[in-house]
Parts: structure tokens; C-alpha cells; sequence
């Protein structure tokens, strides 16, 4: 239960948080007049395609002191290069007009961001909600490298464990006699597997009308 309560809290703020800054610095990208754009854009790709390997990324996870935290679910997944290319596509199919009116009205940019832009925005944040969030959920390899206090373990880092125990061999004698002894490898394997997905099951049909529209952001145009 309290691996449960981890993820389901790593999920719901990793996602939010991840919408929030992935969207304002797409927002910001997306302007065609900004200074050194060319500069930032040569950034992500590089860096979409470029990593420094496990061992320069725990270095600097421990650098920022995220080790063995919380924070180390959230901070690094904070920036999505992937959907900040297609947020800044979407944000740049936006009429200009209704930002210049804005402007004229006397909103600032976060007004305009959060008033304007949101609330015709949600075909896009539904879908980068709907795969951020089942990264977050399934994720386990954090919490198995850059984690070692057992309250902070996620379900599915659990979920690896159960199968793993399931696969041991084990005395034949000692199963039948204990309690639940008729338990296969099988059986708990697809246990942990429902329990695992069972709640993104669940969230799927409430952004399934806008994930058919927002897979296509982005796309090229005849």
C-alpha cells in the first residue's frame, strides 16, 4: 500500500509538473521572433539524441542532492524534449490575432498563457498528460538505482519483486505446506501485472477523446 501511495503521488505530480514546464517553455519557444532560437533548438536535439550515460547522470543527481528522494521521481522528467518540439509546432498553429488582442487589452504573457492558450490547448496537454503519466507509473528503474530507503519504493519496483521471488527455486515441500501453497509463478506474475495497470485502465477512456486528435500534433502538412 505505501508503494501505491509513491507512485500514485509521483504520477499525479511528475505529470502536472511536467505538463507545466514542458508547455511554458514551448510557450516560450514557440515565439518566432525570440533571441538565439536557433541556439535552442540545436540544444534539444542534441540533447534528444545525446546522453551522457548512467554514470555522469547519478553524478549529477547526487550533485543536486536528489538522491535517495522523492525529488529524483520528479525534477529529471520535468522537461520532455519530445513533446516540447510538438508543443511548440501546436502553440505556432495558434492565430497570432488572439495574442495581439490580449496584448491590447493589457494581459501579460502568463495571462495569456493561462487563459488563451490552455483552454485551446487540451487536445495536446491530454495527450502528453496520458503518456507522462504512464511513463511515471511504470517507471522502476529510479527507484531501483537512485533509491534506497524502502518507504520511497514505487509499485512496480514491488511488482519486480514479487516476480522475481516467484522465479527463485524453491524447496517443493516447503510451497505445498505453506498457506496459499497452490500460488504458480503464473499467477502472481499476472497479478502484479493487473495491479500495475489497472488504474491507467481506468484514466484512459477519460482522455480518449482528445488522444486520437493530439497524437497527430505536430505532423507534417501536405
Amino acid at each position: 500500500m505505501k508503494a501505491f501511495l509513491v507512485t500514485v503521488a509521483r504520477t499525479v505530480s511528475g505529470t502536472a509538473l511536467g505538463l507545466l514546464l514542458t508547455s511554458l517553455v514551448a510557450y516560450a519557444l514557440s515565439h518566432r521572433d525570440l533571441l538565439f532560437s536557433k541556439f535552442y533548438f540545436t540544444l534539444i536535439i542534441f540533447a534528444m539524441y545525446f546522453s551522457g550515460g548512467l554514470i555522469p547522470y547519478y553524478v549529477v543527481l547526487r550533485s543536486l542532492g536528489l538522491l535517495n528522494s522523492f525529488g529524483v521521481y520528479i525534477v529529471p522528467s520535468m522537461l520532455n524534449t519530445f513533446f516540447l518540439l510538438i508543443a511548440i509546432s501546436f502553440f505556432r498553429e495558434i492565430p497570432g490575432e488572439l495574442k495581439e488582442s490580449a496584448h491590447m487589452d493589457g494581459a501579460g504573457e502568463f495571462v495569456i498563457y493561462f487563459r488563451i492558450i490552455l483552454p485551446v490547448s487540451m487536445p495536446l496537454l491530454a495527450t502528453m498528460a496520458l503518456f507522462m503519466g504512464v511513463g511515471q507509473w511504470n517507471s522502476w528503474l529510479d527507484s531501483a538505482y537512485f533509491v534506497q530507503s524502502e518507504n520511497l519504493r514505487t509499485l512496480t519496483f514491488r511488482m519486480m519483486e514479487v516476480i522475481n521471488q516467484s522465479n527463485a527455486p524453491m524447496d517443493s515441500v516447503a510451497v505445498a505446506n505453506r498457506p496459499g501453497g497452490g500460488v504458480t509463478s503464473f499467477s502472481l506474475q499476472v497479478t502484479s501485472m493487473v495491479v500495475s495497470i489497472l488504474p491507467i485502465i481506468c484514466v484512459y477512456p477519460f482522455l480518449q477523446k482528445y488522444f486520437v486528435h493530439g497524437i497527430m500534433l505536430g505532423s507534417v502538412k501536405g
